[in-house]
């Protein structure tokens, strides 16, 4: 690989997880072996998994990409919520490349660029590139794929500041579009309930869970609006599951469910965390697809 000398600057190692390499990759390492997974019964198109920090949220997204382990795709795109405001609703990195103690994992300029012309024809406008972010959604799940994923792969960074349904669904038939000739995998980041007793957010937790176990997209976006549930980015996981739909996704397995209570004893007010994949069970024209909160 080629020198990248336009890494972004991590904002988070040493607090959101261990900065020392060994030490992560033992812990990263650790949720991954703790794992314990249902067969899947189909090839694994998307996964979701939490964006808390490791000690917290750790052990649900070990679930998540040990569905994944010993796979080789060669661009993933990982779509999380953008927490800071902005005023635009879809961002990229304008860096070439992301760091973490395990090392750099180039950005796929081609697949970005391919992505901006998608937009332009689903929702008329690109990417909007930023630098020096501190937004630790999409960070927080790479030294899961660099000690998961056979090889080196290419990052696509998304983030989603928002969830109107046509741009969301927009973002999505465009993702979909990027991997459908590429050896990809899609990456939803997202946590769900946010410091409400631990039997609010089991019930809340469950109806999303719920939705995206019917691959409803629509119904995702809808719960917060209804009041009977909520994902911090709800738009960028509905933005997956359309993407994975119309890569061939027929199925989904929730692997796991859990809150921070479960980690820190305290469960007046908890966030909740879900692991789960998307699949491709029947033979479909997609793609080839190989802190607290």
């Amino acid at each position: 690989m080629a020198a990248v000398v336009d890494v972004r600057p991590s904002p988070i190692a040493g607090r959101w997880y261990p900065r020392e390499p060994g030490r992560l990759a033992r812990s990263v390492d650790a949720y991954l072996d703790s794992a314990c997974l249902p067969d899947l019964g189909g090839t694994v198109v998307a996964v979701m998994a939490p964006h808390a920090g490791h000690a917290y949220a750790g052990p649900v997204a070990g679930h998540a990409f040990a569905a994944v382990r010993g796979s080789a795709p060669e661009l993933v795109a990982v779509v999380g919520p953008m927490h800071d405001y902005h005023t635009e609703m879809l961002l990229g990195s304008g860096h070439q490349a992301y760091g973490t103690p395990l090392g750099i994992v180039p950005v796929d300029q081609a697949a970005l660029r391919h992505l901006d012309a998608r937009l332009e024809a689903e929702i008329g406008r690109p990417l909007t590139l930023v630098r020096d972010d501190t937004e630790h959604s999409v960070e927080i799940e790479l030294p899961f794929l660099q000690r998961a994923l056979r090889g080196e792969f290419h990052l696509l960074p998304v983030m989603v500041r928002g969830s109107r349904p046509e741009v969301v669904r927009g973002l999505g038939r465009a993702l979909a579009a990027v991997l459908r000739d590429r050896v990809g995998l899609l990456v939803a980041s997202t946590d769900l309930s946010h410091y409400c007793a631990r039997d609010v957010a089991d019930r809340l937790d469950a109806e999303v869970l719920r939705r995206v176990e019917a691959l409803d997209p629509d119904g995702v976006l809808r719960a917060e609006d209804e009041g009977t549930g909520f994902a911090c980015g709800a738009g960028a996981l509905a933005a997956v599951l359309w993407a994975a739909r119309d890569l061939g996704a027929d199925g989904v397995r929730i692997l796991r469910h859990a809150t921070s209570g479960d980690v820190t004893g305290e469960h007046q007010e908890v966030v909740g965390y879900g692991a789960a994949v998307v699949i491709r069970r029947a033979r479909a024209a997609g793609g080839k697809q190989g802190e607290t909160e």
